[in-house]
């Protein structure tokens, strides 16, 4: 018998199928991981196929050495799953592959948890001399039941418990313990569904995609989990996939509260053991409901009975490090592999997503008012250059601070929104203009008031902040944009005895900080929570009657075709945080631009109308969904390399315009926007296809590549991220 092997490294040579004989002793199963030697060493391998023949000189195959599990980690569904995401995205086999692992597991650095537990030996006559003390209370405390070894030696000293065993009196046994994540406990709220709530969950029965577009409070969680429970019923299983890391502790206590153990979590902020124990509970069927972020939709589960992606539109959604990867189409991939419904929910879908429910590809589901029948919270926009002209320099305006007295004065709750973290964006000399930048990256440095340090957001480093300048000498430094530290340090000016709490990159990159602070932020009547997009989905909080936007403007002029989505769909979810009980809610949006067409469908939540407006745009500019934009990225340490492989694909990649001219909206070669990141040299072609031809393009162009370098290059297809 042989078996093909993929072996586990992440390198462009090896990304083949390799040939070895089985041991004749050896059975062995696809999705297996073995042991084989490679050259002069022994590596890790993923069985993907067994078979009789083998298809090379037999005399030159080598046997595999041994296995690394008894059973296939990697079951069938998945195994195609890598073959189809190779294709599709142009990755590396291994890559693929070590996205269904937890990586500790791959590397060997976790394994299931052995605790030790003593207990007495049956019918066993126990004779202790008087002076062993310690001994004699432990014999006295088994009598109640076993215990683990580390209390009993924590409390009695490990050579009186040996003793013990060495005298035959106790025994010991290893149990598997699972390291669970900790989830705040909800209660149960079942609540009757309205009939726009019943509509939908009756709608959703075929295997087909559908997009649940329904106002923010709309009570599409609801829907979510009586659709699992309906699975669930059916002896099948669920995955639910929320867009971050935050939504993650409120969404999980309401699903733990209804499905009890049957829910396991999955996302990057569980430690090593936690995610591998939670993966083997999915695994084992033990677990029949995976929720968390993107990496989640690799959960093990078979015989899937629906795939939930809440906050569609979420760029989180698409990977954007190696391996990259589009999360719906993974989801699509499995929806139909296990012939089950795809939902996709969403208060802003993305305008792909909704044109393609418009087109009919999708089924649209729609909720257009909120579970408790309330409306939707007023939103008031504010002109800050008529502020500034009135005298107000203030990063706050005269109708955001009355409305947070307010909120203060009534016992309540607000949440101001700023997407920028940090206390200010850059730190500038006033005399020559040198701005701080990484040294490895392409980027200004973002000044963090807590740490007094200067922060690059893109690899890490930390540097000294600015007294002087060190081009000029200068000491006339100035501060760059406002961030949400410095919103906490100014709130904290105005409202000394208000508890006010941040939630963002930095304060939630702790274990359990997410939970930490949301649980914080529920108790404090008054209380303000400021923070980046962390705070603007998901949370339901019945007092909070304010949200306050300090920069709306921050995402607007991005260089990006989406920037103007990205707007209306961070307004509309942050603004629907307000009002969602019995307490009317306020929406403070400042801008220094009122006028721009966003903030009129944003103020208004017409989705709808803000849709129209965006595809005629598209339409006329011809971008996604009327095109596909692709970006070949190059990027490696020694810059002659990317630009010389820049070169020689570009210029295979104008002959192929030439065979496809009428399919070429745009085609040209470039340095990326952020030429530089963590020491690394950032090169780019980016093509702009008409659909009708874009995958032979697109694969052609991966072809020319794949020839013309041996290291890594990145294909993105509509990146999410232009920068």
């Amino acid at each position: 018998m042989y078996c093909e092997v993929i072996i586990d490294q992440d390198a462009k040579a090896l990304d083949r199928v390799f040939e070895y004989k089985l041991p004749n002793d050896m059975i062995l199963h696809e999705g297996c991981r073995v042991y084989v030697p490679f050259g002069g060493r022994t590596l890790q391998g993923f069985v993907i196929k067994i078979k009789d023949k083998c298809d090379y000189d037999e005399s030159k195959v080598k046997e595999v050495i041994s296995k690394i599990e008894d059973y296939p980690v990697v079951k069938k569904e998945m195994l195609e799953l890598m073959a189809f995401m190779a294709d599709k995205n142009h990755l590396k086999l291994a890559s693929v592959l070590r996205l269904f692992l937890p990586a500790e597991m791959r590397e060997g650095k976790v394994k299931e948890l052995l605790v030790t537990y003593y207990s007495l030996v049956e019918n066993c006559e126990i004779i202790l001399s008087k002076s062993a003390k310690k001994q004699q209370e432990i014999v006295e405390v088994l009598k109640g039941g076993r215990l683990a070894s580390a209390i009993l030696c924590d409390k009695y000293g490990a050579s009186a418990v040996k003793a013990l065993y060495e005298k035959g009196y106790i025994k010991k046994e290893k149990e598997e313990t699972k390291r669970t994540p900790f989830v705040l406990m909800a209660e149960d709220k079942r609540v009757i569904l309205n009939e726009n709530q019943r509509n939908a969950i009756e709608a959703i029965k075929e295997n087909k995609t559908y997009l649940l577009h329904g106002v923010t409070g709309s009570g599409k969680t609801e829907i979510y989990m009586n659709l699992i429970e309906k699975v669930l019923s059916e002896n099948k299983n669920a995955i639910m996939l929320v867009p971050e890391i935050s939504l993650t502790p409120q969404i999980m206590s309401n699903f733990k509260a209804r499905f009890g153990e049957a829910v396991a979590l999955l996302h990057s902020g569980l430690s090593a053991g936690e995610r591998f124990d939670e993966w083997k509970r999915l695994f084992k069927g033990e677990a029949r409901i995976a929720i968390g972020a993107r990496s989640a939709i690799f959960a093990p589960l078979e015989n899937l009975g629906i795939i939930i992606i809440d906050e569609e539109h979420e760029a989180s959604y698409i990977s954007e490090s190696n391996p990259r990867y589009d999360t719906h189409d993974v989801a699509t991939f499995r929806a139909r592999y296990n012939s089950c419904p795809l939902v996709l929910g969403s208060a802003t879908p993305s305008i792909d997503t909704y044109e393609s429910a418009k087109r009919e590809k999708i089924e649209l589901i729609e909720l257009p008012v909120r579970a408790n029948g309330k409306p939707l919270p007023p939103v008031q926009i504010v002109d800050m250059m008529n502020e500034f002209r009135m005298g107000n320099g203030d990063m706050f305006s005269n109708q955001l601070l009355a409305e947070l007295y307010n909120v203060i004065n009534n016992k309540k709750q607000a949440m101001i929104f700023l997407n920028r973290r940090g206390y200010s964006s850059f730190m500038r000399c006033r005399e020559c203009g040198y701005i701080a930048k990484c040294a490895d990256c392409d980027v200004s440095l973002v000044y963090h008031r807590e740490d007094n340090r200067l922060k690059c957001h893109y690899c890490g480093k930390q540097y000294k902040v600015l007294s002087k300048c060190p081009n000029c000498g200068s000491d006339k430094i100035k501060q760059g944009a406002v961030g949400t530290e410095q919103v906490v340090a100014r709130l904290k000016e105005y409202f000394p005895e208000v508890k006010i709490l941040r939630m963002d990159n930095d304060t939630t990159s702790t274990k359990n900080a997410h939970q930490k602070i949301l649980s914080e932020f529920k108790e404090a009547k008054p209380g303000i929570l400021v923070g980046t997009q962390m705070i603007a989905k998901g949370h339901d909080f019945e007092d909070v009657i304010l949200v306050g936007i300090v920069d709306a403007d921050q995402s607007l002029y991005h260089t990006d075709y989406r920037s103007t989505e990205r707007t209306f769909q961070l307004i509309t979810q942050v603004a629907g945080r307000a009002g969602r009980s019995e307490s009317e809610g306020k929406v403070i949006l400042q801008t220094y631009s009122p006028k721009h067409y966003v903030y009129k469908f944003a103020s208004n939540y017409d989705y709808k109308g803000f849709y129209r407006k965006e595809i005629n745009i598209r339409e006329t500019s011809q971008f996604s969904p009327y095109a596909r934009l692709v970006r070949i990225l190059f990027s490696d340490f020694d810059e002659n390399y990317v630009r010389e492989m820049l070169k020689i694909c570009y210029t295979e990649i104008e002959q192929l315009k030439e065979k496809y001219k009428d399919d070429f909206i745009y085609l040209d070669a470039m340095k990326s926007p952020i030429k530089r990141i963590q020491d690394k040299f950032r090169y780019q072609i980016m093509m702009r296809l008409r659909p009708e031809h874009a995958d032979e393009i697109e694969n052609e162009a991966f072809k020319i590549v794949d020839r013309a370098t041996k290291k890594s290059v990145f294909f993105e297809v509509n990146p999410q991220n232009l920068s």
